[in-house]
């Protein structure tokens, strides 16, 4: 683990713009962090940049459209979750290790139906309420994912097809430390899934996850749903 994402998550005030931040579907600016929490600009602007600078955000600059006054034409700083594929751990646990050899010797099927399990746990925390569109359930697991302080956002949806992507998955560590966990991740967002959409079932859920071992970008969930819902 590296020691400054440690030593960055300290500070209450940190960890607050860090699940804000993994909280929105889109990137953020300092402008966003302030009113959201209601403290000045250039406080929000420090923490956003000490956050950055350890590691746990990455940044970019785009114009914002519907802005008024001085500045309106200037490009925003923006702040977006950076790929998390290692837990943050004090004193350092090695759970993803001792899962590891747990899975060694199961079969895909039951690491499977143990990520769909571990998925409506999620759920159930967050309090994830069933919409009966595909769409809007998957903001709403989107939006659950974030309430648990990770960060998913729906990239595309075509009839019972949807891209999600996520740069800090909840099981991503796990996944980059032992890639024969993926089985337990697809039942995980299989689980949401289910647990999103009214009508679904996770068993009827087909679902693909990519790019989780590229510290260079969000991994990439792909659903698809073999179920008419209603």
């Amino acid at each position: 683990m590296d020691d400054r994402r440690f030593d960055a998550l300290g500070a209450p005030e940190l960890r607050a713009a860090l699940r804000y931040v993994r909280a929105s579907h889109a990137p953020v600016s300092a402008d966003d962090l302030a009113a959201a929490q209601q403290i000045h600009r250039n406080v929000a602007r420090a923490r956003l940049e000490r956050l950055a600078e350890n590691g746990l955000l990455t940044t970019s600059f785009a114009r914002r459209t519907g802005r008024a006054g001085p500045g309106a034409g200037r490009p925003a700083k923006l702040y977006a979750p950076a790929p998390e594929l290692e837990s943050i751990e004090f004193p350092r646990r090695r759970l993803a290790d001792l899962v590891g050899l747990m899975i060694a010797d199961l079969p895909r099927g039951r690491l499977r139906r143990a990520g769909e399990q571990f998925g409506r746990l999620l759920a159930a925390e967050a309090d994830l309420q069933p919409a009966a569109e595909l769409a809007t359930g998957l903001e709403r697991v989107c939006a659950a994912v974030g309430e648990l302080g990770f960060q998913a956002s729906v990239g595309e949806v075509d009839g019972d097809r949807a891209v999600l992507t996520t740069p800090t998955c909840p099981l991503r560590p796990l996944v980059v430390a032992h890639p024969e966990a993926s089985a337990i991740d697809r039942g995980m967002w299989s689980g949401l899934v289910e647990q999103g959409v009214r009508g679904v079932d996770a068993e009827r859920v087909e679902c693909e996850t990519g790019g989780c071992l590229d510290d260079h970008a969000s991994c990439r969930v792909v659903v698809r749903v073999l179920k008419t819902y209603s």
